[in-house]
This record gives C-alpha cells, sequence and structure tokens, in this order.
C-alpha cells in the first residue's frame, strides 16, 4: 500500500513564478497546493513554503507557529527576508527553482522534524500524565505504610516496664515507615518474664506482615502452654516458626532472640536463630556476649535450635541490638564494628546514654536510615528503679 504524498501549501502571489515554484517541488512524491495567503491552507497541509513578498511582516511569527514553515525568495536583498528570519524562521533559500533539489531535501527535513516534535510533546504530555498518576498512587501507598507503621507501633509493649524486678526499656526507628523488627516482652507466670527479639530480613510491608504474625503466634503459643517446663519454650517456639514461615512460601526469613527469665532462679534460658549481633550481658563491669548459635528461622526445613541458660546476677543489663546499628558504628569490618558496640554498650547505663554515644539521634535527621534500628535493654534486680 502507498503512502499518501504529503501536502505542501505554497504561498505566493499568482502567476508563473508561483506556478513554476509548485512545480519544482511536487516532484519526489509531493503534492501541492498553491495559495494567496496564509488563512486559505487547507487543514492537511504538512509544511508552508512562502514567498516572502507574498506574507506581510506582522504575519509571520503566527505563520510559523502553525505550520513548519520554509521561506523562499528570489533575492538575498529582499527587504522582507530579514522579518521573516526575526520570527524564528530561520530556514530559507534563495532562488528556489535554481535549487529544486536542495528545496525539496529542505521540505522532508522540516517535516521529518516538525514530526519529531509532535511526537516529543505527545511523549511530554504522557510523561506528565503517568507522572501524575505516578504521584497519586506513591501519596496513596505513603498513608497506608504510615497507617501501617502506627499500627505496628501499637503492637509493640509500653515502655518501660518494670516486671518481677526487671527493668525492660526499648528505642524502635523503623527504616521508612514499616518496620522488619519487632520485640515483646511481658509475664509469662508470676515466676517468669518472657521476652523476644526479631530482625526480619528485608524492609517495607513483607516484612512487617512477618512480623504481626510472629505477634500472632507468640500469643497463641502462649495460650496453648501448659504452664510447664518454661525453659524449653524458646527452643520450640523458634522451631515451630521455622516451619510456619517455610510454610507461608513468601521468601522471608529472620534472626531471633527468645528469652525467659525465671525470677526466684535468677536464671535466664534462652535460645537463638543467628542472632548478629549477640546479646551482650553486662555486670561487673564487664561486657560478654552470651554463647550458642543457631540457623536463621524460615530457611531451612527441621532446624533444630538449642536450648541454652546462664545465671544472672543481682545487678546486669542486657542488650540487644538489631544488624542496622553495626550500620551506624566505625569500623570496615564486622569484627572492628562489634568490638566498638561493646565499648559503647560498657560506656552506657541507659538507653539515652547508648543513644547520645552512638549519635543515632543524629542517623534520624538523615534522608533514609540504613535500616531498621532497634535496642532492648533489660535491667535488674538491683537496676529495677533506674
Amino acid at each position: 500500500m502507498e503512502r499518501p504524498k504529503q501536502l505542501i501549501g505554497v504561498i505566493d502571489e499568482p502567476g508563473p513564478a508561483r506556478d513554476a515554484l509548485a512545480e519544482t517541488i511536487a516532484r519526489d512524491g509531493l503534492s501541492v497546493v498553491a495559495v494567496t495567503d496564509s488563512g486559505a491552507l487547507p487543514p492537511e497541509v504538512a509544511l508552508a513554503v512562502a514567498h516572502v513578498r507574498a506574507v506581510p511582516a506582522a504575519d509571520w511569527p503566527a505563520l510559523c507557529e502553525n505550520l513548519p514553515t520554509l521561506v523562499v525568495s528570489d533575492s538575498r536583498d529582499a527587504p522582507d527576508l530579514l522579518s521573516a528570519v526575526d520570527a524564528g524562521l530561520v530556514n530559507y533559500i534563495v532562488e528556489p527553482r535554481r535549487h529544486g533539489q536542495l528545496l525539496r531535501r529542505m521540505i522532508r527535513k522540516a517535516i521529518r522534524l516538525r514530526a519529531l516534535e509532535d511526537d516529543r510533546r505527545r511523549d511530554r504530555l504522557r510523561l506528565e500524565e503517568l507522572n501524575e498518576t505516578l504521584e497519586t498512587h506513591l501519596a496513596m501507598l505513603r498513608l497506608d505504610q504510615q497507617a501501617g507503621g502506627q499500627i505496628q507501633r501499637r503492637l509493640l509493649p509500653s515502655r518501660p516496664q518494670t516486671l518481677g524486678g526487671v527493668t525492660c526499656d526499648y528505642w524502635f526507628a523503623p527504616y521508612l515507615y514499616l518496620s522488619g523488627d519487632f520485640l515483646d516482652f511481658h509475664l509469662l507466670d508470676e515466676r517468669h518474664v518472657l521476652f523476644y527479639f526479631a530482625d526480619v530480613s528485608g524492609h517495607g510491608a513483607s516484612s512487617a506482615f512477618v512480623t504481626v504474625l510472629l505477634k500472632y503466634l507468640a500469643n497463641r503459643w502462649q495460650t496453648e502452654w501448659d504452664g510447664r517446663q518454661p525453659e524449653t519454650l524458646p527452643a520450640r517456639w523458634l522451631a515451630d516458626l521455622n516451619r510456619e514461615l517455610l510454610d507461608t512460601g513468601i521468601g522471608k526469613h529472620a534472626t531471633l532472640f527468645v528469652g525467659i527469665i525465671d525470677l526466684e532462679q535468677r536464671y535466664l534460658h534462652y535460645s537463638l536463630g543467628a542472632q548478629l549481633p549477640m546479646p551482650l550481658l553486662v555486670a561487673g563491669g564487664k561486657v560478654t556476649p552470651l554463647a550458642g548459635e543457631g540457623m536463621p528461622v524460615g530457611l531451612f526445613p527441621g532446624a533444630e535450635y538449642p536450648t541454652l541458660g546462664c545465671s544472672l546476677p543481682e545487678d546486669f543489663h542486657l542488650w540487644l541490638c538489631s544488624d542496622g546499628v553495626l550500620e551506624c558504628l566505625p569500623g570496615d569490618t564486622l569484627d572492628s564494628r562489634l568490638r566498638e558496640l561493646e565499648q559503647q554498650i560498657q560506656a552506657s547505663t541507659t538507653l539515652a546514654d547508648l543513644r547520645a554515644n552512638m549519635a543515632l539521634d543524629l542517623a534520624l535527621g538523615d534522608e533514609a536510615l540504613p535500616d531498621d534500628l532497634t535496642i532492648l535493654m533489660l535491667s535488674g534486680f538491683g537496676h529495677a528503679d533506674s
């Protein structure tokens, strides 16, 4: 199927010169309509070839705004040629009939450039529409995430709390609105304090949903507990959560620490799944990482988790930090940052001390945190009132 010929409008005074100009243009697949003034051009005209003698100087700006326009003149010294150039019509040719091939090339180039300009204009308008739609969707997503963040915070325990002589406090700063970090603490019964500390892989809504699942499962397991052998609960809970996460198939895993403090024996029963950094126990001015290791939760079917424990002195501080805290510490290696964390904790008595020593409040002023930042501190038994 042949492409339709493009219609070129010739604006010139009637006579043999206009007819010759139209004939020169009409070669090589171009159609021509000749008129006396621009107002007579049909709407399907793709380009105008206007002779300087046929267009008043005041009409050039409107003509070149409505159509791509090529100016022709019989002489380079024609006074009206400067008026056309001043209006923005820099494409002109002198003695067009002598340079017919050049004239037709200039016509085709001007048409192509105008087509490209029209395409860019349409693309720009389309892009503006898409950007507006995107901004609307982003605003809706932001509002949803802010609301989700408020709900997630409501799931956290009130702070600080003193439970049977053990004071529990924490600091929680999400990467954006929702966090993959989560913690909880409460009395399991009159003798035992339960607490757990989780760091779900990734950021955003999917990671936050896992923390909601963790909260639900922990409440359910506590309700189902028969009141016997509380020291076995941490390892059992990790194994159960491992199965639950694998069964969901969402591709999320977590590092987790679950602890139960026996208030009578002053003993900590715990289990862990790849917790990093390890909980740090401060007693007698000495910082000691808790012993043990375990696999991440939600990665390996049939994973088994250790049942561990340690005695708690009269005065102690137990610190748990998410791995995002390490991003706020100086050091080129993991070991150097872990040593720095131990030094900072040894120099801190309260959460406020540690936040000030690590300049964590300054980090909140950045455009985005390096990761979710969460710190849990438990102190007792001589620090219950601190």
